[in-house]
This record gives C-alpha cells, sequence and structure tokens, in this order.
C-alpha cells in the first residue's frame, strides 16, 4: 500500500500516523497502542522518541466508508438524498395513501407536502375528490406546495367540504398570481385580521344546534333549523344586510338577526383575496313577517360607534341575460343550446316583433329553476370560451325587480299593455279600455303603452277583461303597472353591472387597459340590426317577484320613456340590439299583485 510521508505536527496526525502503520502491519497492535499513548502526553506534538520515526512520520488516506447515518450527520445533502430515496419508496414515516398520490400522478414534493398534512389528522385522503387532486397535478409544484402549506394553517374546524375548500385555496392563489403579473395591487397577506370569537360561536351552535359551514367564499350558518319540517321559505323571507364592518362575523350577526324572528339561515360572504368578509351578507328567515320585522328594526341601525348597516328584502335571481346570440334563431333552439351547457334550465325568453316573429333581437334571458342552477350556469358560460353557434355571447344576471308592499300596489290605477303592433294608435287603445271606465290619457311607446285610469277599479276590471284578446295583428298583454322605483337603487344597480361587464371584458382574450364598457373595442360582438322592438307571446311563469330587464347600456340612467336604450355605435361596427327601448320582462297576470313596468315619465 503506498503511503505518504511527512513530519507529524500534532496529535491528531501522530495519531494516523500510528493507525497508518497499523495498517502497513496489522499485527504490530502494541506499536498502535504506544503511539497513540505516547501522542497523547507528547508536548508541542512532536513525535516521541520511543517510536520508531518511519512510523511517526507516515499518514495515509485511508477509503473506510462510514456509516450512512454518520455521513447524513454531516453531508446535508447525502440525507436530503437518503430522503428522497424514502419518499421515492413510500415507505418509512409515509402514509399508505402516499403511493396512490404518485400513482395519480402528483409531484413527489407535493405528494409528500400532502401525506405531511394526512399525518396532521386534518386531512384524510378519502376527503378529496378527483376535482381537487386534478388541480393539485396540473398546478406549478411550487405553486401547491405555497397552496397547501396555506391549507395546512388554516382553521379547518367548520369547514364540511375540505376537498372544496382546497380548491378554493387554490383559486385564490391563481388570482393573487394573475394580479401580480399584471402589475394589479393586491391585498396585504400580511396584515392581521380579527377572527370570530370562536367560544360564542360554539355557545351559539350549542343552544341552537345549528351548524356552521366555512368555505373559502362564504360562512353559512344553519339552513334548515333543526326539526323543520315546513317548506322551505319562499321569497321575501330573506333580507340583505350591507355595510357590515369588514372585521364582524356571525358572533355578532346572530343575536342581532334572531331578535326579529327565527332565522333559517345566515350568510355572511367572504374576501378570500384579504380574509376579511365582503361587507354584507344575506339572512334569510322562516317567514315573511320575520323579515319585514328585521328591515324595521335595523335597517340604519348602528352596529358599532360610527358604523351603520343597511337591512333591505332580497330576492334570489334565477334569470341571466344573454347577448349577442344569433337573430334567427327561435325559443326552441336556444333551449336546446343552452341546456348543453349547465342543467336546470327553465325556460328562455326572446323579444321579437309581433310583425316579424321569425327573428328575435339579439339577445335573450334564460330562466332557471333555482339560483343555484343560474349561479352555476353564469359560471360556465360566462368563461368565454364557450360559443353559440359561433358567437360570442355577454352573460350577466338580469336585474332583480322589486317588490313594492301591498299597501303601494293597492293604489295602483295604471295597467301596462305589451306586445302592441305598430297599427295600434293611441287612440285606438283609448277606444278599447274606455268601455271598462274613464281614461285620463294613454301613453304608447314602440311596442307597449300605459292606460292611465281615473279609478282603480276601472283599472284592474279592465286588466281582467282585455288581457289576452285581439287588437291589431296581435293578442295583447296587460297588468298593473310597476310604481316608480327608487333612482338611486337603480344608480346603484346600474353600477355594479358596469362593473361585473368591466371584469368580464377584461378577462376575455384581446382585452387590455382600463376601458369603459362602451368603448367599441371592448365589445367582441357582431353587429345586430333588428327591426322592431317586440316581445313574444308566451304563457307567463307563475313564479313570484322575481324579474330582470337587461340592456346594456353606457353608464347612465334613462328616463322611463327611453328606458334601457343603447347608443348607437357602440356594439360591433355600428350595430345594436336594437334602437328602441327594451320593456319589462313579463311576469303573471292571475292576480291583481302582479305589474310589468314603471310608469314614473308619465304618471
Amino acid at each position: 500500500m503506498e503511503a505518504k510521508v511527512q513530519p507529524a505536527t500534532n496529535t491528531a496526525a501522530a495519531a494516523v500516523a500510528a493507525v497508518a502503520a497499523t495498517v502497513a502491519d496489522p499485527t504490530d497492535t502494541a506499536g498502535v497502542a504506544a503511539a497513540v499513548l505516547v501522542n497523547g502526553g507528547g508536548a508541542g506534538g512532536e513525535a516521541p522518541s520511543k517510536i520508531p520515526k518511519t512510523r511517526a512520520a507516515i499518514s495515509i488516506t485511508i477509503p473506510i466508508p462510514p456509516s450512512p447515518a454518520k455521513m447524513a450527520e454531516g453531508n446535508g445533502e447525502l440525507l436530503d438524498d437518503i430522503n428522497q430515496k424514502a419518499d421515492d419508496r413510500g415507505d418509512g414515516e409515509r402514509t399508505e395513501d402516499y403511493p396512490k398520490l404518485l400513482e395519480y400522478g402528483l409531484d413527489k414534493k407535493v405528494a409528500g407536502k400532502l401525506d405531511e398534512i394526512y399525518k396532521t389528522g386534518k386531512l384524510a385522503h378519502a376527503e378529496l375528490d378527483e376535482r381537487a387532486l386534478d388541480a393539485l397535478k396540473e398546478f406549478p409544484v411550487d405553486g401547491a406546495l405555497n397552496v397547501l402549506g396555506q391549507f395546512l394553517e388554516s382553521n379547518l374546524e367548520h369547514v364540511s367540504n375540505k376537498s372544496a375548500y382546497l380548491c378554493g385555496v387554490m383559486k385564490t392563489y391563481r388570482q393573487k398570481s394573475r394580479a401580480s403579473q399584471q402589475g394589479v395591487p393586491t391585498p396585504a397577506a400580511a396584515v392581521q385580521v380579527k377572527g370570530p370569537d370562536e367560544d360564542k360561536i360554539k355557545k351559539i351552535l350549542e343552544r341552537t344546534g345549528y351548524t356552521l359551514d366555512v368555505t373559502t367564499g362564504q360562512r353559512k350558518y344553519g339552513g334548515p333549523p333543526p326539526d323543520w319540517e315546513g317548506n322551505v321559505p319562499g321569497n321575501g323571507c330573506e333580507v340583505f344586510c350591507g355595510k357590515i364592518p369588514k372585521d364582524m362575523y356571525e358572533d355578532e350577526l346572530i343575536p342581532l338577526f334572531e331578535n326579529c324572528g327565527t332565522i333559517w339561515d345566515l350568510r355572511l360572504m367572504m374576501d378570500p383575496m384579504t380574509g376579511t368578509n365582503r361587507g354584507y351578507a344575506f339572512v334569510t328567515f322562516t317567514n315573511r313577517e320575520a323579515a319585514v320585522n328585521a328591515v324595521r328594526q335595523l335597517n340604519d341601525f348602528e352596529i358599532r360607534k360610527g358604523k351603520k348597516i343597511g337591512v333591505t328584502i332580497s330576492f334570489n335571481n334565477h334569470r341571466l341575460f344573454v347577448g349577442n346570440i344569433p337573430k334567427n334563431r327561435d325559443r326552441d333552439e336556444l333551449i336546446e343550446e343552452f341546456s348543453k351547457h349547465a342543467p336546470g334550465l327553465y325556460e328562455v325568453i326572446i323579444y321579437s316583433s309581433p310583425d316579424d316573429k321569425k327573428k328575435n333581437r339579439g339577445f335573450c334571458f334564460l330562466e332557471y329553476e333555482s339560483h343555484k342552477a343560474a349561479s352555476l350556469a353564469k359560471r360556465r358560460l360566462g368563461t368565454g370560451r364557450i360559443k353559440v353557434w359561433g358567437c360570442d355571447i355577454i352573460v350577466d344576471w338580469a336585474d332583480p325587480q322589486e317588490e313594492p308592499d301591498e299597501q303601494t300596489m293597492s293604489k295602483v290605477k295604471v295597467l301596462y299593455v305589451r306586445n302592441l303592433t305598430q297599427d295600434v294608435s293611441e287612440d285606438k287603445l283609448k277606444e278599447h279600455f274606455e268601455q271598462y271606465g274613464k281614461v285620463e290619457r294613454v301613453k304608447k311607446i314602440k311596442d307597449y303603452a300605459f292606460i292611465h285610469f281615473e279609478d282603480r277599479d276601472s283599472a284592474v276590471e279592465a286588466m281582467r277583461g282585455l288581457n289576452g284578446k285581439e287588437i291589431g295583428a296581435s293578442n295583447i298583454e296587460v297588468s298593473l303597472a310597476k310604481p316608480p322605483s327608487d333612482k338611486k337603487k337603480k344608480e346603484e344597480i346600474l353600477r355594479a353591472r358596469e362593473r361585473r361587464m368591466m371584469q368580464m371584458m377584461q378577462a376575455r382574450p384581446g382585452i387590455v387597459g382600463n376601458l369603459s364598457p362602451t368603448h367599441p373595442s371592448m365589445m367582441s360582438l357582431t353587429p345586430m340590426r333588428l327591426q322592431g322592438a317586440r316581445m313574444p307571446l308566451r304563457t307567463p311563469i307563475p313564479r313570484e317577484y322575481v324579474v330582470g330587464k337587461r340592456k346594456f347600456d353606457g353608464g347612465h340612467q334613462n328616463p322611463a320613456d327611453v328606458k334601457r336604450r343603447y347608443p348607437s355605435g357602440l356594439i360591433g361596427n355600428g350595430g345594436s340590439w336594437g334602437s328602441l327601448p327594451l320593456p319589462q320582462q313579463p311576469l303573471g297576470t292571475n292576480g291583481e299583485q302582479w305589474y310589468m313596468d314603471t310608469f314614473s315619465a308619465w304618471s
């Protein structure tokens, strides 16, 4: 064996020399012991004279491998390599679900992080559905690890669907990443917000027997109450509560609304980007009386010093507006087409001219059997990826209409008449309606009109007598007109709609910058120049209180006689959904409580 000869300058070198000598002559164990003993007592590291100089001066690098554990202690890279190999095998401290994650196609690091969460008990493999696993598989590794870290730190005590919650965390992560790439400022994640008082929530849940279900988008309390045997509360039983402080939770809201009546459920809407609430909630009561009490007692109530909340009756919206549909498609074709994309489609409402019923006006309303079904359809149809017969469509909620109280409706003596042909004049309408009582005046606007009676009884009698009768070339529909609504609320609805449309259009490919919704480049619509402004004959849907209208306009509120008129030239190459007013969508005509449109300009 080769050996390097060098001076033994210290005890360590001498010891190595002794070991080297032993390797050279394995039988001389006494020499090794003597060398170690003498070196231990030598001064200055000099080799003692009793040790042969050849032995004292010999050192050698001996390739004797240490144990893996010892090497791991001194070499971090080797330790990582050993752990990685253990991860690859799925043995050691891994759970039995770890190999399943690898088999599903997850990255090893992501699978390892998820397996760590399994071991904490906060999540079981059986609680993850394919949607969540697929999303994790498609996520960048660093992003997936970040998301799983956030999930692990989250309070999951009241989370019933952990798979959906994880998907929500991933969605929020994507939104923040996209906003960061586009240079859009995002809320600071480091800001700590006050959470709910868990002790108070626990006492409330124990007292009422209700449940609390938390997702990334909302915190839902109740629904239905324990031992409930009645029907689900209908329209008019829900209130909207706005201007809620962002750091307020159900531990403060529930006792407040309980004083007004029995709560069916309370949904506090959350902002996953900030972790705070969005400033509003929906509270459903078991009856309408409780909802009315809540509005009366809590609207403009000072919930904290200097903080007043707003409470008003809320109505579920089951109806969507869809723009830019081909004008040569009829109702049956539209039902067949839109039913492919989302379940629960109940009806399609189109507007066409009585003079040319084969053409629609380039838009329609989709009526769904529930708000949940309508919300799902809006998400699917509003992505921008779905085209209808090759056309890019615009999808938004139809404007909900408030239900006036019975006292207000009992004073209405104006009728709304729709589906009028061009040959029907105001004089002709007055002639037909005067047989039921004195008519003060008639105002016709394109294909609909308002008939003002001197007394209410005459108006009601005329509505019952002429509804569905043929005047001119079509059968008319008659109902009580809707009293004037709050202009301020109209403006708020309009601004909210414009914000939604702005977000929708900016999310579309090719839309750059902060453009107005009325800017031509914001509208990827083909020109639609349709003649007439008519509505089709159809049997009204017997569903209470919910109605919508939609005509995309440009940031202004038109008076009633030109309501929802869209400025010429702002769609496509100058086309529009018709330059004529869009009448209110039809409601039922089987009772006095039904109404159709406003008459503020002529009342």
